[in-house]
Formats: structure tokens, C-alpha cells, sequence
């Protein structure tokens, strides 16, 4: 049998193929717009979504046995509010994850509200980009279209309701909302309440491999897919990455190295870290995880290469770098402010050290090693709860680089696995659809079968001390710039 993995990113969806020993016969990639209205916004449209989902299927399927689609899942962008009225047309652009417009909504739950309280409720404390801050923005700022809302969904949960009809999300994304009772896997009634929403407002909740419908029939006729294709709930794009790599079960870890950054780590029990630094989040596995989540990686280096330098050329950028660990250049990847462990969306990007011997060279290998240095501060509040973690998957555009992977290995000090599949969320996605299909018994089962490791990143003991040094004073900078950033526009 087949089944379609649709991993709807920020920039574009991709949408994998998928047979089921494994093997990806197709994958399709369609970009869409992104908005920024105000400075710090981000915005789509999520019509722009479904006719790119929809043009990715036809084009997906386009030449295959269609008869053979059994099954459909997701991996989607977090955080996003997407709102439809009684009509189940949408009120007003959706507001990504990224989005920093919320910083009063965030202090006020942080402080009105409480950390302490937050994390009772939800495990969690507030953030810029997670969903409830949204709804308290829309109330004050937009109370008419606050009014209208009938449903509140999450990106690729829209794209599950536009496919079945079914108001529907699953436990991993809805964690990020800031609405989710973790522990208890329901919703928070306190936090309804502090954000003025109902029930019947928000999906009924699923586990990722569930399935939650079918695809439509009018719909499998214009899309030219079979009658009665499942459709699963499937996940937060981090949650489907880590299926997607084999980070499933107790104590496993996966760094993806994409437009954000994040260290994962799977867990069959519920945990949290005494200061919220971490997500404490459920997993598409049916247990929970722990997530650090920076919000620029790989778009530092993007940025660095494409904007700052003007060069496609990231291999031969890379080329120039030959001592790793002596670098005197630090930088800071926080360019959209940050998340995980500081919790700052004021904090920007720096460069620091620079003299007149600087080169090129060490500016490019600083923003590699920036990024590696902030992933191991939120390795670091995991060290603290006790946990060991003696190797990593690692996947994302940024995982594509051997320098980078060499770096990470050696700034951790843990060995860095390379699977063979690259594809993340959208394989994630596609192994999801393959267990709600019952194609595998457990999500574990699955990836026990599917994923393999093709390569290792060994830690250098000699490099390892060099960057241990180097994280000594990577860690003082941001305490020392943090009152200044509060005081920049």
C-alpha cells in the first residue's frame, strides 16, 4: 500500500510518498506566500495552503497506482492560529508561530497569570508564539472577528478539516497552544476561561496515528484519489520529525537544524523542568517529550549566506573553515528573539570578538557554531533533570552539512546519527498514516522497522574540550547584552 506524508512547513508543503517497507517513491514540494504586515508579524493565508496541499496531491499521485493510497497524515508548522466562522470561512489571516505581536498577552499570562499557575494548568509557561497568547491579542485587538470565531484550529489541522469535515487535532500540536492540559491529555478548562473560549471552540483531541476520517468523496474524485483513504490526525512538525528519525520510546534524541532549531527528547513518562525552559510536550507516539526550541537555525546561515554575503555557494562558504574550536567569533542566532531557554523575544542576533584579523571564514563558522552553542543550552536544562543522552538523530536543511553535523557532535560532545531519510516531518507523516491504516501495530513498531542510520558523527575528545571552553564564554554573553536588548527598539 501507499501513503501521503504532507508536511506543511512555513515557506512551502511537501508532500511524500511513501510504500509501506519504506521506501519513498515520490515527493512533491509547493511554496506558498508569507505576509508581514506589521515588523515582527507573520502571517499566511490558509486558502493558500489547501490549493497547494491540493495541487501536491494530484501532482503526487500523478503517474502511480492510485488504487494502492491507503492512507494520509501530516507533519504541520506549531502555534498557528487559524479561525473559521459559523460559515467555516476563515475570519483573518492565520498567525504563525513566529509571529511576535503577543508580547503583552505573554507578560500578562507570565505575571497576571503566573508561571506557576501556567505550568499546573499546562505544563508549560507563556511564549510569543504559542496559540493562546493569539486568541488574547484577537480579543483586545480585534474584538468583531473575536466574536465571530465558531472554530479554532491548528495549520494542519485545517488541512484535515478541509480533506474529512472533521474538527480535529492531535495531543503533540495542541501542546504548543498554551490550552492543553498535558498531563491529562484534555483540555484546560482554567485556560479556557483566561482566554475566553469554549469547548465546542476548540477540536476534539486525538493520538497522531489515530484515524480521525476519511477524505471526502467529492474530494477523492477531484483528487483523483480512491474511495475511503484514511486520514490520521498526525503531528507537530517536531513530533513528526522525531517519528520521522526513529525518536520514539524512552530517551532517544533527535536536533533539527530547519528554519528553527530544536533538541527533542522522547520519554514514556510526563516531566517537566522546575523553570519551564523546556516544552514539556506529548509525543505522536502516545507518551510525552521534552523540546528546546530556538527560532532561527538554519535561517541564520540562510540569512548569513544569502542576504549578508551574497553567495548560494554554503559548501564552498564552508570550505574555508580548517580550525574548529579556536574560533575568537561568537555569534548569537537569536534574529527573530528567542525561545528555549531564555524566553526572550526582545534578544537579537550579535556578533562578538570581531578585530581586524577577522576574516570571512570565522564569521561563517560562527553562525554555525552559534546556533550549536544555543541547542546546548537547552541540552543543558535536560542534563539538569537527570537525563542522559549519549547520542542524537539529526535532521533538517541545516543536517545536510557535514561541517555543521561535525560541529554539533563536538559542541555536545555525544554521537550525532545520520538516518537515510532526510524528509523529517513529511515521512513522519507518512509513517502516522501508515499505523492508523494498521499497516504497523505501534508507532514503535514502525519506526523500529522502517528507519535506518546510514552514518555517525563520533565526538573528537580534543575538539570537544576546545568547544567546551568556547561554551564557557558563549553562555556569559547573552546574561551581559540581556538589559540592553530591553531597552532596543
Amino acid at each position: 500500500m501507499l501513503y501521503i506524508g504532507i508536511d506543511l512547513g512555513t515557506s512551502a508543503v511537501k508532500l511524500v510518498l511513501m510504500e509501506s517497507g519504506g521506501n519513498i517513491q515520490k515527493i512533491v514540494s509547493k511554496e506558498y506566500p508569507l505576509y508581514f504586515p506589521h515588523p515582527g508579524w507573520s502571517e499566511q493565508n490558509p486558502e493558500d495552503w489547501w490549493n497547494a496541499v491540493q495541487e501536491g496531491i494530484r501532482e503526487l499521485i500523478q503517474d502511480q497506482e492510485k488504487d494502492q493510497i491507503a492512507g494520509i497524515s501530516f507533519g504541520g508548522q506549531m502555534h498557528g492560529l487559524v479561525a473559521l466562522d459559523q460559515d467555516d470561512q476563515v475570519i483573518r489571516p492565520a498567525i504563525l508561530w513566529n509571529d511576535g505581536r503577543t508580547a503583552q498577552e505573554t507578560e500578562y499570562l507570565n505575571t497576571e497569570i503566573g508561571k506557576e499557575k501556567l505550568s499546573q494548568y499546562t505544563a508549560n509557561i507563556a511564549f510569543a508564539g504559542f496559540t493562546a497568547p493569539k486568541l488574547l491579542w484577537m480579543k483586545k485587538q480585534e474584538p468583531e472577528n473575536f466574536a465571530k470565531i465558531r472554530r479554532i484550529m491548528l495549520p494542519k489541522d485545517y488541512i484535515a478539516y478541509r480533506l474529512t469535515g472533521v474538527h480535529c487535532t492531535d495531543y503533540s500540536d495542541a501542546s504548543g497552544m498554551l490550552l492543553l492540559d498535558v498531563k491529562n491529555r484534555c483540555w484546560s478548562a482554567e485556560m479556557m476561561e483566561i482566554c475566553g473560549v469554549r469547548r465546542e471552540q476548540l477540536p476534539d483531541l486525538y493520538e497522531s496515528y489515530e484515524k480521525v476520517g476519511e477524505v471526502k468523496p467529492d474530494l477523492c474524485e477531484k483528487l483523483g484519489l480512491p474511495a475511503h483513504v484514511v486520514v490520521a490526525a498526525g503531528a507537530g512538525d517536531n513530533a513528526a520529525a522525531a517519528v520521522g528519525t526513529g525518536t520514539v520510546g524512552d530517551g532517544q534524541c533527535n536536533i533539527s537544524l530547519g528554519t528553527s532549531g530544536t533538541i527533542f527528547i522522547s520519554s514514556e513518562d510526563f516531566r517537566v523542568d522546575a523553570h519551564n525552559a523546556l516544552h514539556a510536550f506529548a509525543h505522536a507516539d502516545g507518551h510525552y517529550h521534552l523540546m528546546g526550541c530556538m527560532l532561527s537555525a538554519a535561517s541564520c546561515n540562510k540569512w548569513w549566506m544569502d542576504d549578508i554575503i551574497g553567495t548560494k555557494d554554503y559548501a564552498g562558504e564552508q570550505a574555508a573553515i580548517q580550525r574548529l574550536g579556536e574560533n575568537h567569533v561568537y555569534f548569537l542566532p537569536y534574529l527573530m528573539g528567542e525561545r528555549s531557554p531564555h524566553n526572550d523575544p526582545k534578544a537579537r542576533g550579535t556578533f562578538t570578538g570581531l578585530s581586524m584579523d577577522t576574516t570571512r571564514a570565522d564569521m561563517t563558522q560562527a553562525v554555525l557554531e552559534g546556533v550549536a552553542f544555543a541547542i546546548r543550552d537547552s541540552f543543558e536544562v535536560a542534563k539538569k533533570l537527570g537525563i542522559q543522552i549519549e547520542r542524537t538523530k539529526i535532521c533538517g536543511g541545516g543536517a545536510k552539512s557535514p561541517l555543521w553535523r561535525r560541529i554539533m557532535a563536538n559542541v555536545l560532545g555525544i554521537a550525532v546519527d545520520i538516518p537515510a531519510c532526510e524528509e523529517g516531518p513529511g515521512y513522519g507523516g507518512a509513517i502516522l498514516a501508515a499505523v492508523a491504516c494498521g499497516e504497523y501495530a505501534s508507532v514503535e513498531e514502525a519506526a523500529e522497522k522502517l528507519i535506518r542510520v546510514v552514518d555517525t558523527v563520533e565526538p573528537e575528545p580534543e575538539l570537544c574540550a576546545k568547544y567546551e571552553k568556547r561554551y564557557e564564554t558563549f553562555k556569559k554573553i547573552y546574561p551581559a547584552l540581556k538589559p540592553l536588548f530591553q531597552t532596543m527598539e
